[in-house]
């Protein structure tokens, strides 16, 4: 049985090695496919492990930083910071932006970090590959290497130039955009800054306010252009735990006596994955339920194929009495050493081509091996039609 399929195969070893190639092609994508829906849950946890926070501290009734917005003034740390098992508690703030570097711009997460120690206050970048942690107060910042940012290089957020002083890894966003961290009055400032003409108008309309604006007393006029050119918000508060406190308990006494909202990291992984990544997942899934229907109608159109060209060999099998079973054994090798050369071609093309996407693709051995059973059931599944046809083949066939 093994000769017969094995001696098919190298009949028409042309047409077989080419149909497999192609499915490996449409595997590989496949594969990829699989990798994207990974690389989007791995971002959205290292995006949590990389914050350095045990609590998510945001607005009322959001589910913010990550999943919506979130604001909250900047002094209320000082009272988490007071509660029985918080250990730290810093201010951050995060926007998306494009920022404009060498006559191109690249799409960032700017992160505001408060004042602190790396490595002990939350929010800071976890681990440096190459230069040294924010140290001045402004225009400082720490990149990503997938922004693409070196060491010395002046990037503008906003009105204001940064020097790449520098540079992390796998520091991203849930949608995969890089990160670039730095000091959190400028973050504050670009987050809500306006523009020259907003300026303008908002100053002319409340100095045109008679209840601001009083003959010989400014003060209130003066007051309030005060405040719309200051920030006093940031997005969250990022909160380590003391040693051998629990979670949940402390985030219950921050809500109730700081009136905001609290996520624990088992949440914000939840709001994370199941909840944003959830419309990507499914659209994943359709994907890869159409790549599977395609692939089964390749592997039975070229089994069939094959199977038909052979007619007049498979009769004169049956006529010198080979049995059926033989002869649906090598129809069905055929299909899975179709499916091998696919398997294996799509895993180089995926294993190569993963880095090439400008996002994270992570390739995991579970879905290997997983993609692998699948196709070998397709293309057993594939072959029944081609299996059929060759057992209803009459041995007269042979010698008419």
């Amino acid at each position: 049985m093994i000769s017969l399929a094995g001696r098919d195969i190298l009949h028409a070893w042309g047409k077989f090695l080419f149909t497999g190639i192609g499915l490996g092609l449409l595997i590989g994508v496949t594969l990829i496919m699989a990798g994207v829906y990974r690389g989007l849950v791995a971002d959205a946890r290292a995006l949590l492990d990389n914050s350095g926070a045990d609590l998510w501290v945001v607005q009322k009734d959001t589910q913010g930083p990550y999943a919506e917005s979130s604001s909250l003034p900047d002094d209320a740390y000082r009272g988490i910071l007071g509660l029985e098992g918080v250990d730290q508690a810093a201010n951050v703030t995060y926007l998306t932006m494009q920022a404009h570097h060498r006559d191109r711009d690249v799409r960032i997460m700017v992160v505001g970090v408060a004042p602190g120690v790396p490595g002990a206050t939350p929010g800071w970048p976890p681990s440096l590959v190459a230069g040294r942690q924010i140290v001045l107060g402004h225009y400082e910042a720490v990149a990503d290497v997938a922004t693409g940012f070196a060491l010395g290089d002046r990037i503008t957020i906003r009105r204001h130039e940064y020097t790449i002083v520098g540079q992390t890894r796998r520091t991203v966003s849930s949608s995969g955009d890089p990160m670039v961290f730095i000091p959190l009055k400028d973050a504050q400032q670009a987050q809500f800054q306006k523009d020259n003409d907003a300026i303008l108008q908002n100053r002319r309309r409340a100095a045109a306010n008679p209840g601001l604006n009083r003959p010989g007393n400014d003060s209130a006029l003066r007051a309030v252009l005060d405040s719309q050119t200051s920030n006093p918000y940031v997005n969250a508060v990022l909160v380590t735990l003391a040693p051998g406190a629990d979670a949940d308990e402390v985030a219950t006494r921050i809500r109730r006596w700081q009136r905001l909202s609290v996520h624990t990291r088992a949440q914000m992984e939840t709001i994370l994955v199941d909840k944003l990544v959830a419309s990507s997942a499914r659209q994943i899934g359709m994907f890869l339920v159409i790549l599977a229907l395609v692939s089964a109608a390749i592997v039975a159109f070229i089994i069939y194929t094959l199977t038909m060209d052979k007619i007049r060999e498979i009769a004169v099998l049956k006529l010198i009495g080979t049995r059926d079973r033989t002869i649906a054994g090598m129809i069905l090798q055929q299909a899975l050493s179709l499916g091998l050369i696919g398997f294996m071609t799509g895993r180089i093309a995926a294993t190569f081509s993963a880095p090439l996407f400008p996002k994270y693709v992570l390739l995991m051995p579970a879905d290997s091996i997983a993609g692998l059973a699948a196709i070998l059931l397709i293309c057993a599944l594939a072959s029944l039609v081609a299996i059929r046809i060759a057992l209803r083949v009459d041995p007269a066939t042979a010698i008419g």
